[in-house]
Parts: structure tokens; C-alpha cells; sequence
């Protein structure tokens, strides 16, 4: 049976409502854009890319990366070394690839007797290893990844109790779900950086801060995504081992589990990833890695070292992620 045009009625797309919100969407994000100087953001960055293809002789953006960029290049790999602050230095045991160097510099001094400025030549030995601050680069490294290995590691043994009673067909009582999600909450909402400041004051300088400021944040994380796997299983094969008198544990293990473990398997492949590269900020505040040499080079004004420590980082986070991509593809 056909039916007129006139009888069919389709909704329309959008309403007078719809209109309303997104034009006070639209107001409240001119004026959000006008706090954070969007507009000059764009301005300056025009007057860079406009500099960079030499429609313009000066631009500040283009300058200032300019300036980054002569400073950060060349990388540093070598190190030199005062042969006087080297505690029990033994030149008959040099180090694999190293030589000793001799010094001089020429410094105006003021003579007591004539109150003339004189030349003196001061001599100094230095130890200079060709490689040596690329395997202190390398040591830091291997200390940022065994950080977020031990933050992962904690993370999960943390979040598992946590998933358990904040997922709500697995918590023990209303009570333990509601202080379970109130930790996961509190866990999430407090950042690596900030947590990492009191650890600092806490357990001192060095990792043992990293490793726990990254591992509660991460347990919040991991505590809230394996608990809402928990809650979406799929519920057929639960009830078929709870109508055997299977109880929460084996229903668990042999029900759900194998549902969720390749969600679980990419949420902490995901959280590794990421702390190794939040290793790095929270060692700006102390807490050991990389992020501490970093953050002292850069106070030093020693830039060159601060190229090589970012590079070092970009080659570690992108050999990780070649690395979780293989594994997620294998086992997710």
C-alpha cells in the first residue's frame, strides 16, 4: 500500500533546542579563546610560518626555534672530566676508549706587589671518554624504564583488588564497591607530578618516589577499565557455571577472565607506555630517571646535554611502541 507524500513524517535533524545549546557552546568557547589568547597564538604562529617560507624577515616563534635548535645541536656525547675531582683516580686504570688531556687557560689576575693585571697560564688535566656522557644518557634511561616496569607491576597487583569491588555483579557488599570506586577516584584525579612532590618529601630524592607516584595513578586507571570489562562480560557462560555451583572465584577465572584478558592485556601495555614517558616528568621534581639529569642540565644552561637526553627518550618511546604494537597484535 503506497502512502502520499504529504503522510510521511520524518524528525527533523536538529531543534530549536539544539540550536540554543550550540550557539551558548559557541559564545562560552569565544570567550574561553580570548583567556587562553588564542587568537595571538594564531597570530604568532602565521608570522612563523609566513617567516619560515620568507614572506617575512622577522617573526618571534621563528626566531626562538631557531635559537632551540642551534642550542640542542649538536647532541653531547662525550664528557670531560677534571682529573682533580676524581676521587681515587688511577691513571693506569682509564676507562674503555678514554685519554687524558692537559688544559690551559689564560685568566687576568692582579698582581699585590705592581696592582697590574697579569696573564697567568693555570694547567689543568682533564679525563675526556669520547662515548661517556652517551652511556650516563644510557644508565638514566635503563633507570626510567625499570621505573615504570616496578610502577606497572605495582599498578596491577593495586587495581586487581580494586577492579574486584568496584565492578557491581562481583563486589561483596555496597559498602567495599563505594570505598573501592572512591580509591580509584581519588587515585585518578591526583597527578603523577603532584603526588610525586609530597613522595619526594617523603622518601627523598631518587626513584622509589617515581615508582609510586606513577603506580597509584596508574592503579586508579587500571582499577576503573578492568572493572567496567567486569561489569560488560557477557553473562551467559557466568550464569552456566553458577548453575554447576561454581562460586565468584572460578566464575571469575574460567568465565570471565578469558572474556576480558585481551581489554586487560592493551590497558597495561597502554599504562607502560605511558609511564615510561611520565618516568621522565615526574624525575623534573626528584624522583629519579632521567628527568632528574634532564632537569639539571637544563638549569645548568647545558644544552647540548639536553638534546641528547631528548633523543634518548624519543628512541626509547618509540622502540617501546614498536614493542607493545608486536605484543597487542600477539596476545590483544
Amino acid at each position: 500500500m503506497s502512502r502520499s507524500p504529504s503522510a510521511w513524517n520524518l524528525p527533523r535533524p536538529y531543534g530549536v533546542r539544539s540550536v540554543a545549546v550550540l550557539l551558548i557552546v559557541l559564545v562560552a568557547g569565544f570567550f574561553a579563546a580570548q583567556r587562553v589568547e588564542m587568537g595571538r597564538m594564531l597570530s604568532l604562529t602565521g608570522e612563523g610560518v609566513l617567516a619560515a617560507v620568507g614572506l617575512r624577515d622577522q617573526s618571534q616563534v621563528w626566531s626562538g626555534l631557531g635559537t632551540i635548535a642551534r642550542s640542542l645541536f649538536p647532541p653531547q656525547i662525550s664528557e670531560r672530566t677534571e682529573v682533580a675531582r676524581i676521587e681515587g683516580f688511577d691513571r693506569n686504570r682509564l676507562p674503555w676508549f678514554s685519554h687524558l688531556e692537559t688544559v690551559e687557560t689564560h685568566d687576568p689576575k692582579l698582581n699585590p706587589q705592581t696592582l697590574q693585571l697579569e696573564e697567568v697560564i693555570d694547567r689543568r688535566e682533564v679525563l675526556v671518554a669520547p662515548f661517556g656522557y652517551l652511556w650516563h644518557v644510557a644508565v638514566k634511561m635503563l633507570e626510567t624504564f625499570e621505573i615504570a616496569i616496578w610502577a606497572t607491576l605495582l599498578a596491577i597487583v593495586l587495581s586487581a583488588p580494586l577492579a574486584w569491588c568496584s565492578a557491581k555483579n562481583y563486589t561483596p557488599h555496597r559498602v567495599a564497591y563505594a570505598l573501592a570506586r572512591s580509591v580509584v577516584g581519588m587515585c585518578r584525579a591526583v597527578p603523577e607530578l603532584v603526588s610525586a612532590l609530597f613522595l619526594v618529601l617523603a622518601y627523598g630524592f631518587g626513584p622509589i618516589a617515581g615508582v609510586l607516584a606513577l603506580a597509584l595513578h596508574s592503579a586508579g586507571f587500571l582499577g576503573k577499565f578492568y572493572a567496567e570489562d567486569i561489569e560488560t562480560a557477557d553473562d551467559k557462560p557466568q550464569e552456566a557455571l553458577r548453575a554447576i555451583g561454581a562460586n565468584k572465584l572460578k566464575v571469575m577465572r574460567f568465565a570471565v577472565l578469558p572474556q576480558v584478558m585481551p581489554q586487560f592485556i592493551a590497558y597495561t601495555l597502554y599504562v607502560l607506555d605511558r609511564n615510561v614517558r611520565m618516568a621522565t616528568v615526574v624525575g623534573l621534581v626528584g624522583a629519579g630517571g632521567i628527568g632528574q639529569e634532564l632537569k639539571g642540565r637544563y638549569d645548568m644552561y647545558n644544552y647540548a646535554h639536553v638534546g641528547t637526553i631528548l633523543i634518548a627518550i624519543f628512541l626509547t618511546v618509540l622502540m617501546l611502541d614498536r614493542v607493545a604494537a608486536r605484543l597487542r597484535s600477539r596476545y590483544a
